[in-house]
């Protein structure tokens, strides 16, 4: 619970004063969670492409997806990168600020931080209490059992990818030594990829027809776990709330963290 009012909370600031204790406690979150490395390479991979290529570079490049002042408030331009449409004679040269680069470097800071409040959710909670905890937490059942099915859908999509690689396997279906890497792999993939869609799909309407037939929705439901906070909860659920609301003061009370560019960052470039 902790982690999710923190995750609300980090988009709501554009303040790097405010960003960096936030990550800080995030990644004390994480740490306090012992998950190994090997369990979330992975992960942390497909993470950091996201996060780096995509998002740092389209704050980079546009400056957009923030506030308004990152492209209007005046700034130095450091260099200008040629942009041209393939195969036309179209193109334009964007030009790089300091106001875009610094936005770039909070975007990715904000988006590391949502992200390490996020990886300790799936690897440290047993997956049968996802819909009771968000019910004791006071979400209604439709929502509890939303996030419920949420939270289930990628693994049970990657155990039906890995059952059915491994029947492939077994009637002689080559998937590891391939020439070419990964477009090779990729591309032998494709074949399993309608089974695995098929299965997830009647998957799906089974889990329907089974809350149709329990009159799902007509009543409130019980659960048959039954979670209670630990005073350590207590004490995480507090230090989450005060957080919001003194970001919440911070920002409204004070107006204090919203985006600016510091004084040190433009010296930095321009020297």
């Amino acid at each position: 619970m902790a982690c999710i009012i923190l995750a609300l909370t980090i988009p709501e600031i554009w303040d790097f004063r405010i960003i960096l204790p936030l990550l800080f406690i995030s990644l004390t979150l994480y740490l306090l969670a012992r998950i190994e490395w090997k369990d979330v390479r992975r992960a942390w991979i497909y993470i950091f492409i996201l996060v780096i290529f995509i998002v740092g570079l389209n704050g980079l490049l546009s400056g957009r997806g923030g506030p308004s002042s990152v492209t209007n408030i005046p700034s130095p331009v450091l260099f200008e990168v040629p942009l041209k449409i393939p195969f036309t004679e179209i193109g334009w040269d964007v030009p790089i600020t300091i106001s875009k680069t610094w936005f770039a470097l909070n975007q990715i800071t904000r988006m590391l931080c949502m992200a390490i409040l996020a990886i300790p959710i799936p690897y440290t909670m047993d997956p049968n209490i996802y819909g009771t905890a968000f019910k004791r937490m006071g979400a209604s059942d439709n929502v509890s059992f939303t996030m419920d099915l949420a939270f289930r859908f990628l693994p049970t999509f990657a155990r039906d990818l890995t059952i059915t690689m491994d029947a492939q396997r077994a009637r002689g279906y080559e998937l590891d030594n391939l020439k070419g890497g990964l477009v090779a792999r990729i591309r032998r993939l494709a074949p399993l990829v309608i089974p695995v869609v098929m299965q997830s799909t009647v998957t799906g309407e089974e889990v329907i027809d089974a809350m149709d037939l329990r009159a799902f929705g007509t009543a409130p439901r019980t659960w048959l776990k039954d979670l209670k906070y630990a005073p350590r909860d207590y004490i995480m659920l507090g230090i989450g709330v005060a957080l919001f609301i003194a970001c919440c003061v911070l920002k409204w009370g004070f107006g204090i963290g919203e985006f600016f560019v510091p004084d040190f960052f433009t010296r930095f470039l321009i020297g």
